[in-house]
Order: structure tokens, then C-alpha cells, then sequence
């Protein structure tokens, strides 16, 4: 490969679980958590309440409700969102969804946009199913305790 090759190649997607998630989101005032969730999800199962670290969470839905197909303005909408908040390229930007699987796609769609800190978050808002076939038993942002709400 050579050097022309390597610039257009994307950055890494880093993976960082919610409780190390909520500790840098914390620490590092331009740190940004994006919900990659879809309306009803935010609706009627919950969202991450950063309140109390005086920040809130970029909401842009990955797939659209209620087709289902992936929202290909998604980068574009994004990084409209992330101007309006003075964030640039360099920022940390923590990606998350229900389990860890479209917050990591969005994350790989925004790291091929030139953005250089794109994590996901790990097993997302409510983890993968428990034994009982149920999610928010396991994992995830809801079973670690983190801030969060439902309307």
C-alpha cells in the first residue's frame, strides 16, 4: 500500500464500555455521547441522562423509523449537529445503539468522514439478550446504573 492509499483509509473505531464511557464523557468537556437509536426507541425505552454533567446526548437516528433502512444523510446530518456544538474532527465522539451493532456501523461511517476518536459503546443503552431472551438484564448503560430517563 502506498502513502496515497493509506491517507484515504479510515480511522480505527476504539470500543470502550459504559461505565469507562460515562467516566470520559465526565472528564472531557468536549466529549460527545451520539444516539444512534431510533424516535421509538428514545420514546418509549429510554435515554441517557447527561444532565448532571451538564452536557446532553446528540440524538441521529442510524436507520430510519419506521422503514428500516439505514439513513444514508446520517454523516451529514451528524456533523451539522457536532458544528452547531463547536466539535471538530479530533473530538471524542462515543457511539451508541440498543446492543453495540449500529452504533459501531455509525461510528465506521463517520471514522471514513476523517473523524479520528469514533468509539462504541459496548453492549449500547440495554445490552444483548439475557437467558430469558430479554435485554437490560445483562449489560449495558441501563443495567450499569448510568444516568437515564423515559418519557
Amino acid at each position: 500500500m502506498n502513502k496515497s492509499d493509506q491517507s484515504s483509509q479510515p480511522f480505527p473505531v476504539q470500543e470502550l464500555g459504559v461505565s469507562e464511557t460515562w467516566n470520559v464523557l465526565q472528564s472531557d468537556p468536549e466529549a460527545e455521547l451520539i444516539d444512534v437509536r431510533t424516535r421509538a426507541e428514545w420514546s418509549f425505552v429510554g435515554r441517557c441522562d447527561l444532565e448532571e454533567i451538564s452536557k446532553s446526548p446528540i440524538m441521529v437516528e442510524w436507520v430510519k423509523y419506521p422503514d428500516g433502512g439505514i439513513d444514508e444523510q446520517f454523516p451529514k446530518i451528524l456533523i451539522k449537529e457536532l458544528s452547531k456544538r463547536s466539535r471538530g474532527k479530533n473530538t471524542k465522539l462515543f457511539f451508541i445503539c440498543r446492543s453495540g451493532q449500529r452504533s459501531l456501523a455509525a461510528a465506521k461511517a463517520m471514522a471514513a468522514k476523517g473523524y479520528t476518536n469514533c468509539i462504541n459503546v459496548a453492549h449500547g443503552f440495554e445490552g444483548p439478550l439475557g437467558p430469558d431472551r430479554h435485554r437490560g438484564g445483562v449489560s449495558g448503560w441501563k443495567v450499569e446504573g448510568l444516568p437515564w430517563f423515559q418519557n
